[in-house]
């Protein structure tokens, strides 16, 4: 469904986030082999989330994750080391994203796949078994997600993992959360410079509260930037997170947002620290790139934002879209530096009618519904993609004087 928002200049209320499905995944995964009988407390409810319930509830045939890039590389690991015969599918676009550097690392440990079509893609026929483990090098520039899914089962393989990773290591906290979930349920590693050794073990049962996503409230702070006042309470969040994307608050500081924290949640004001040239390295936190490059485009702020390699490979090439849409508002980016997007301030005439084309991925709609501010009565296509991790984004908004058609 294609959507008009239009922007209120204050903006008040108390919004309930969504919980955070980074974590939710991993304990899945993690709760799944503990052999627990307890779920998970606040496991996100969104699709990514269900896919991920769906292939961990599979005894055999065909499993379909979608769009869901974690559930799809997490279960992948899971079906390797789960006797049965499986077929793991997913979403046009999921087709299409690369997986043949993880499904290379788990044959090397003993698992049993091939390609059903193209090499290096989906689908994939899985014959589940003990896996070997042992000794594997792998890049570090790759998706994280390759990565947390070989230590979360690692610990069931007859020798452990030493993994090797090399090269420049993106997307680290998302391995640190990992790791830290692991020594929550009793499995200890040690990560020491680019090299993680898993032991053999079990994953004891434990109830577990997941926290509320920090990735979710970043497009709050995208609308506190540009608000002319803002009163907002951010529910579920809290100073101390394993969630990478909990920068969020010190790379919003330079855009004008202030964060207080308090018992379980923080409120975000307006203050007056707003950088007339803005440059970061998001190396940790790739998925808040839409988000900054809205943000300080409307806001006339020039950037150079780095470390964004892996947005090629996410639910859209995200670099590409952003190019593309950020000229429809009258923005020119360069992408001329490898993994880098920057802005000079150079203009160009922006559409008369401003359609946002969201590929598919919820982060594209959400980010550009920042800029409503600038643009009232822009349009979102396909709005529905926020199911895949924010599915009442649209409501949240209409609740705080968001006009939603």
């Amino acid at each position: 469904m294609d959507i008009k928002v239009t922007a209120p200049q204050i903006v008040r209320g108390d919004i309930r986030l969504p919980y955070s499905k980074s974590i939710s995944n991993r304990v899945l995964l993690i709760n799944k082999l503990s052999k627990s009988k307890i779920l998970p407390e606040n496991i996100a409810i969104c699709d990514d989330s269900e896919m991920m319930r769906n292939a961990l509830s599979a005894s055999s045939g065909v499993i379909n994750t979608g769009a869901a890039g974690t559930a799809t590389r997490f279960s992948l690991a899971y079906l390797s080391m789960t006797p049965g015969e499986y077929q793991l599918t997913g979403s046009e676009r999921m087709k299409q994203r690369p997986i043949k550097i993880l499904v290379d690392a788990l044959q090397k440990i003993g698992a049993e796949i091939e390609y059903a079509e193209r090499e290096g893609y989906l689908p994939l026929n899985i014959k589940g078994k003990e896996l070997e483990g042992g000794e594997i090098e792998l890049s570090g520039g790759v998706s994280s997600q390759y990565i947390s899914a070989l230590l979360m089962i690692a610990p069931y393989t007859r020798k452990g993992l030493k993994l090797t990773l090399t090269g420049n290591i993106i997307s680290l906290p998302y391995i640190k959360m990992t790791l830290s979930l692991m020594s929550m349920y009793g499995v200890e590693t040690r990560m020491i410079g680019n090299q993680i050794e898993v032991p053999t073990g079990i994953y004891n049962p434990l109830p577990y509260r997941v926290e509320a996503d920090w990735s979710a409230a970043s497009y709050w702070y995208g609308f506190a930037a540009l608000a002319n006042d803002v009163d907002l309470l951010l529910e579920g969040l809290d100073d101390i997170s394993i969630q990478g994307d909990s920068k969020v608050v010190s790379l919003f500081t330079p855009l004008g947002v202030a964060t207080e924290y308090n018992d379980g949640y923080v409120a975000l004001r307006k203050c007056n620290m707003v950088k007339k040239a803005y440059e970061v390295d998001l190396t940790d936190t790739p998925d808040l790139a839409q988000t900054l490059v809205v943000v300080a485009a409307m806001k006339g702020v020039s950037f150079k934002i780095s470390g964004l390699q892996s947005l090629r490979i996410k639910e859209t090439d995200r670099i590409a879209a952003l190019i593309k849409e950020m000229r429809k508002l009258g923005y020119l980016l360069d992408d001329s530096e490898e993994g880098t997007l920057m802005w000079s301030g150079e203009r160009c005439q922006p559409d008369e009618e401003i359609e946002i084309e969201t590929y598919d991925d919820h982060r594209m709609a959400m980010s550009f519904s920042i800029a409503a501010y600038l643009y009232p009565g822009i349009k979102i296509k396909s709005s529905e993609v926020v199911t895949k991790s924010y599915p009442k984004f649209w409501e949240d908004l209409s609740k705080v004087g968001f006009n939603i058609e």
